[in-house]
């Protein structure tokens, strides 16, 4: 138990990880557009100041208030460290990952920043630690209405992205394929690594009871 318990915070702390670094390619093509949560965050920064991962932090603790007060209960350990986690990280890679000029560099970059964050995605929330602050939106939505997960990220992520463009954040064809097609990837990610872990748990556990079995 105790090292299933290790390799779902492992989990849990190497997808958070994937997912910044996804996010930043992504903010690094954007001459594309940028994913519709950054259009937000970056509006915000270029009207208020601070920093992308800062507004990344302020408005899931918002996101985290509302969810609070709908579910009537504290979100768990592992959403407040999403949210704190992942504005964090976002600062850290847009500092050591070089600004791209070229049009080709900037496809390159956030056609694979959206493969990578899709996979952090669905690293991070498969060992149910905590979904971050916007995922955890995107499962009350998906557990209240019963649509599919794709539906309700893509929903979401339309309407974040208005918000943000009327804010003045970089919106492009990025931002549309983001909107339209992360949803659907991560409709795949999530189970795929939960089946992974699983048999990691189930592997890990099997072990230990044959060590801990006396021989006859």
């Amino acid at each position: 138990m105790h090292r299933t318990l290790i390799w779902r915070w492992a989990f849990f702390f190497v997808g958070q990880l994937i997912l910044s670094l996804g996010i930043t390619m992504t903010i690094k093509g954007e001459k594309l557009g940028i994913g519709p949560w950054d259009v937000l965050h970056v509006g915000l920064f270029r009207n208020f100041g601070l920093t992308i991962g800062s507004w990344s932090i302020i408005t899931g603790l918002i996101i985290v208030g509302g969810t609070a007060a709908v579910l009537r209960r504290w979100p768990q350990i592992g959403t407040w460290l999403n949210m704190l986690l992942i504005g964090l990280f976002i600062d850290f890679f847009y500092w050591l990952i070089p600004d791209i000029s070229t049009i080709a560099g900037q496809t390159a970059i956030f056609v694979a920043g959206t493969g990578v964050m899709a996979a952090g995605v669905g690293m991070y929330v498969s060992p149910g630690i905590g979904a971050g602050p916007r995922d955890t939106l995107m499962l009350i939505i998906t557990e209240k209405t019963g649509w599919s997960v794709k539906t309700v990220r893509t929903g979401l992520e339309v309407t974040v992205a208005v918000a943000g463009w009327l804010l003045g954040g970089p919106v492009g064809i990025g931002t549309v394929l983001i909107a339209l097609f992360l949803g659907q990837l991560v409709h795949y990610t999530i189970p795929w690594f939960r089946n992974v872990l699983a048999k990691i748990s189930a592997s890990t556990d099997g072990n230990l009871n044959r060590r801990e079995t006396p021989a006859e």
